[in-house]
């Protein structure tokens, strides 16, 4: 048994943190556990020394030193006020009212708000609880299927995972050794296209079954002018004069900056454009002027101040103006000033969102420990080498490589959440990706749209859970666990589709910041040491034979002479 032990450590010390974990034991306890317990064990048998765990200490100041982290509670507090602060209600209420004519209007308007505050809170369980509280009984009402209505507001709510700035990006970020602000630029079309996959499946829905996608009836389409107009015209106007704003910019900018990077010059014509569309309206309702509809104001000062935060986040974090932790910071000011406006800032809460940012802050701060020390001790007993050799020895090379790294994540989501998953297999199977030649900011992407499932698994999907806690009665768990698998099948569909096409992350060329050291010997001419070329003697005295050290001649053939 004990000559098993040794032989089989590692894969013994992984199965152990399986059987833990499947057991119900807190993550982050259950990895310290089982390092401890596999350190002193390998001391024991001496695979390991003492010394090794003296490395700990380090360990844990290098966790409370690390800058990167500081962005998740930045991040996680700014969800949390602009959920509390009414942002939700007024752009699903508004753009409910846009999309309500047409077939499926509500199911769009919930993925477009889903998409919007992912862009800006970042928080899962804030985006579905609160469209599961306003827009689900909305649904219902006007007869949409209760499986479509529970499904795409639990899917939207997970596109916090993978759009900007997500929590997960800047764990994945961490753990693989790259930068947040590059896993944010590779991860922003993926995104994009998934929430267009969304929106694609309620257009197949309305096509094929459109009785489980009614339009609004006109009774509940309340923005409306006096002669009983809907206003979309006045509102595509005002679109396409921000929009030729926009381009006249961006020409103008591109003529004067030649060498500007194109993201750089896309943020800044698109604040021109915004914010002129932002103006134009105010002028508007101050003078009286009339030149706008009800619905394109509405439109306007619902959708303007989380837009401008999106860039101030996001915006400032691309061009490189600000770090993803400053970027956080201002979108956390942001956030109170929003609040603030909206008269919705008040102490309560103020501590609620202070509680709940310290609480995940220190579940993940705890789970980093604990994955320290399993990490620390399963390096030591050659874990990393059993994994790598595990998985570069599949058929198929890279492609099975994926293919398997894939299937276990999706496997394991099914119990186990993100953060979790993060801190436990991203740090194993990272090095090997690497080693293999996978970019790491394209890999960290693609687990990200891989673990963004995690949430919408049957039956310990938290976005399921959170939808639960806030449906109607007449919604069974039945209802919403199957109407979360048609978005699951999307999601691994875009998983495919980033192995596939890898052109889909955008992922821009960097400098290689290895250095390259040359080593050059300069021999002064004239001062007894001849012209000759050194010679480099690795032969040890005698002829070649015995433990004698090897010597190194610097002797030139001139010296020789």
């Amino acid at each position: 048994m004990e000559q098993f032990l040794i032989t089989n450590m590692a894969p013994v010390m992984f199965g152990a943190l399986v059987v833990f974990l499947l057991s119900g034991f807190p993550v982050a306890f259950a990895l310290a556990a089982n390092g401890l317990f596999f350190g002193f064990l390998g001391i024991e048998f001496g695979l390991l020394k003492p010394e090794l765990l003296q490395a700990l200490p380090n360990r844990l100041f290098g966790i409370m030193a690390n800058d990167t982290l500081l962005a998740i509670p930045f991040f996680t507090f700014m969800g949390l006020i602009l959920e509390r602060s009414g942002m939700a209600e007024d752009l699903l209420d508004t753009i409910g009212q846009l999309f309500g004519p047409i077939r499926g209007g509500v199911a769009y308007a919930v993925i477009f708000v889903g998409a919007l505050l992912a862009a800006t809170t970042g928080v899962v369980a804030a985006s579905v609880i609160s469209m599961g509280l306003i827009s689900l009984p909305v649904m219902l009402r006007y007869g949409y299927d209760k499986k479509l209505a529970s499904g795409v507001i639990a899917a939207s709510g997970t596109l916090a995972q993978i759009i900007p700035p997500s929590l997960v990006l800047i764990v994945m970020a961490d753990q693989l050794g790259r930068s947040v602000g590059d896993m944010y630029k590779a991860a922003f079309v993926p995104g994009l296209l998934l929430t267009a996959m969304y929106a694609g499946y309620v257009l197949a829905l309305s096509i094929f079954k459109p009785a489980t996608v009614p339009a609004l009836p006109p009774e509940a389409r309340n923005l409306r002018e006096p002669n009983g107009r809907s206003g979309v015209v006045s509102l595509l106007a005002l679109l396409a004069l921000a929009v030729g704003a926009s381009f006249a910019f961006a020409s103008y900018y591109g003529s004067t900056h030649p060498n500007a990077p194109a993201d750089e010059v896309g943020i800044y014509s698109a604040g021109v454009g915004i914010v002129g569309a932002f103006v134009l309206a105010v002028i508007n309702r101050r003078l009286k002027i009339g030149l706008l509809s009800r619905m394109a104001e509405k439109v306007v000062f619902v959708l303007i101040p989380p837009l401008a935060l999106i860039f101030l986040v996001l915006g400032t974090i691309f061009v490189g103006i600000a770090t993803p932790t400053e970027g956080g910071g201002m979108g956390a000011l942001g956030a109170l000033i929003l609040a603030i406006m909206n008269r919705r800032l008040s102490m309560d809460l103020l501590k609620q969102a202070m509680n709940s940012t310290t609480r995940l802050s220190c579940f993940v701060v705890f789970i980093l420990i604990g994955s320290s020390v399993f990490s620390l001790v399963f390096r030591g007993v050659n874990g990393d080498l059993w994994v790598e050799h595990l998985l570069t020895s599949l058929p198929g090379g890279t492609g099975g490589f994926l293919i398997v790294v894939n299937l276990l994540f999706f496997g394991l989501a099914f119990f186990l959440d993100f953060f979790e998953l993060a801190f436990i297999l991203v740090p194993l199977v990272g090095p090997v990706a690497e080693k293999m030649g996978i970019d790491l900011i394209w890999f960290g992407v693609l687990l990200g749209v891989n673990m963004q499932t995690s949430f919408m698994h049957p039956p310990f999907g938290f976005a399921l859970f959170y939808l639960r806690s806030v449906a109607p009665k007449e919604v069974k768990t039945s209802d919403i666990y199957w109407g979360a698998v048609p978005f699951v099948l999307i999601q691994v569909i875009m998983v495919a589709l980033i192995i596939v096409f890898p052109r889909i992350v955008s992922i821009e060329k960097k400098t290689d910041m290895k250095e390259k050291i040359e080593l050059k010997i300069d021999v002064p001419a004239g001062q007894g040491y001849g012209e000759g070329t050194p010679q480099l003697d690795f032969s040890t005295p005698g002829s070649g034979q015995g433990d004698e050290a090897p010597q190194l001649n610097f002797s030139t053939e001139e010296d020789k002479k």
